[in-house]
């Protein structure tokens, strides 16, 4: 009874990227009536040519849920993201973690199914993923950086700090690298401070080789890790592909994220 229980849950929550669910006929109203959300921000030059570059802030903040599948070596994740408040679901064959604006929790099919650390990865990709326009952020500061030649290539780049307080991991630090004529990202270093909250200098490197246009906005077709020699990417150390991409104004409904019978809290 309890694994045909966890199969309606999964073959229920499983449509939210198909079939976009909506909202309740008080919430549609409700949106209906409610002006453009859409705020003018005042952001350096470097980062309004990117945006722009991407399909621009005003097109973005229009958009209220992301939807996508990632292929990994156990089946397809499908990842769900209520863009205005950031709750996630990650939707897999054993196992599914959500956020739902309080608690991450984690449900597994079978014992030990998910083995690293969901709370760590429940907007993980996400973030990767919805680059440039998650470093629009609030509590966000920008610093330019001298051009940088990554891969034999001559980027612009700008560095992406945190204000103290924001966020899971306020000390992470980001390089955004973009092509100085179509100013297009191609390039995302980062810091990872997950466990300690302590400033590294241990750089990470992803090259965003690929793009696809969704709904007036260019976002990565797939994502490329490389390995590190002297702080700078030297080759390739895999890749990851994204499919059946949605983004959308549809409000999800709050049920896509709320936590399941069987699921448990993830601490940090």
């Amino acid at each position: 009874m309890k694994n045909f229980a966890i199969l309606l849950f999964l073959s229920l929550t499983f449509t939210a990227c198909k079939n976009e669910i909506t909202t309740t006929k008080e919430a549609a109203l409700e949106k209906q009536e409610e002006p453009n959300s859409y705020i003018e921000k005042e952001y350096p030059d470097a980062i309004n040519s990117i945006m722009k570059a991407h399909g621009g802030m005003e097109q973005w903040d229009k958009m209220n849920n992301l939807c996508f599948e990632m292929p990994s070596k156990n089946g397809a994740e499908i990842h769900t993201v209520s863009l205005k408040d950031r709750r996630t679901k990650i939707e897999a064959k054993d196992w599914s973690i959500g956020y739902d604006g309080a608690n991450v929790w984690l449900l597994q099919n079978k014992p030990d199914a998910y083995e690293g650390n969901a709370r760590f990865y429940h907007n993980l990709i996400f973030y990767f993923y919805a680059m440039p326009f998650v470093l629009a952020d609030e509590g966000i500061t920008y610093e330019m950086q001298e051009p940088t030649q990554l891969d034999g290539v001559t980027y612009e780049a700008v560095k992406i700090s945190y204000g103290e307080g924001v966020g899971d991991s306020p000390e992470d630090e980001y390089i955004l690298y973009f092509n100085p004529e179509s100013h297009q990202m191609q390039w995302l270093g980062y810091t990872v401070t997950y466990r300690d909250n302590k400033k590294s200098d241990r750089w990470s490197f992803i090259k965003y080789g690929e793009w696809q246009s969704v709904n007036g906005l260019l976002l990565p077709k797939s994502l490329t890790w490389y390995t590190v020699e002297d702080g700078k990417p030297v080759a390739v150390r895999n890749t990851r592909e994204f499919e059946k991409v949605v983004v959308t104004e549809t409000q999800l409904d709050d049920s896509v994220f709320q936590q399941p019978e069987g699921a448990t809290i993830s601490p940090r």
